[in-house]
């Protein structure tokens, strides 16, 4: 069923299963059986990502703060020039989280110590010594141009990669990345009046949390006009609020 309705063939190779502890013996014997896959015990990963993810989401990112530790411990004992440490920032700590940071909210406490751990690399920490930071971090994700070096702020650059795969949402495709969450999150509506909805997917929470980026940023390319509400929706080239701000007292609201 699974591989008519998506055209994807399974890998019995490559799968497993997993039940909860509430799931009979006999049951899972029978799925077993049926499925010709083998069962685990304990989640795995699946392309580095956490299959589940509990309500300990700290502990369940952990691991994405000690691969960033570990490079840097091993930067920290070379002598590199600020051009160097420069890039190594860009091109490998504040990229490595990329992948994960595209699927899921990384809590914002994490985010905070990583930010603080690539602030220090840059100023010259080694070992457990303190360095003067001559400007603040936030300072520092402003662009060149602006006077700053043009890091990362990694909160934002996880919510705009989120707002990344809102806006695939909102916009709708074929995909089945589209077609399950449509059906199971927001089906009678788009993705910008979407809720959260009951017991919702690690996930969907995640991808919600960047809604208001997607809301704010939307504007109406203008084609028959027939879908645009005139008063409400952002549709005018007029950077202020892109909406009419004329008196509704002479047209209908719609």
């Amino acid at each position: 069923m699974y591989e008519r309705a998506t055209g994807q063939q399974v890998n019995m190779q490559k799968t497993s299963l997993f039940f909860s502890s509430n799931t009979p013996e006999e049951i899972q014997e029978y799925v077993k059986q049926s499925f010709g896959a083998d069962i685990i015990h304990q989640h795995k990963k699946y392309l580095a990502l956490p299959s589940v993810v509990g309500r300990n989401t700290r502990n369940t990112f952990q691991q994405l703060k000690e691969r960033v530790a570990s490079k840097l411990s091993g930067w920290k004992e070379k002598f590199l020039s600020m051009a160097g440490r420069e890039v190594l920032i860009k091109a490998v700590v504040q990229a490595n989280p990329t992948h994960i940071m595209s699927c899921f909210l990384i809590p914002k406490s994490l985010c905070d110590e990583l930010n603080s751990m690539v602030g220090n690399f840059w100023w010259g920490q080694k070992n457990e010594e303190r360095k003067m930071a001559w400007m603040s971090w936030g300072n520092l994700c402003t662009p060149k141009a602006s006077g700053g070096m043009g890091f990362r702020d990694l909160r934002s650059f996880n919510l705009a990669l989120l707002a990344k795969q809102g806006w695939r949402l909102q916009q709708g495709s074929n995909s089945l990345f589209y077609k399950v969450f449509k059906s199971k999150y927001f089906p009678e509506t788009d993705f910008v009046n979407a809720q959260k909805g009951r017991n919702p997917s690690y996930v969907w929470h995640s991808i919600l949390a960047a809604q208001p980026i997607v809301d704010q940023g939307m504007r109406w390319q203008v084609g028959d006009g027939k879908s645009i509400r005139i008063w409400k929706d952002k549709w005018l080239p007029t950077p202020s609020t892109f909406r009419v701000i004329s008196p509704k007292t002479l047209l209908p609201l719609d």
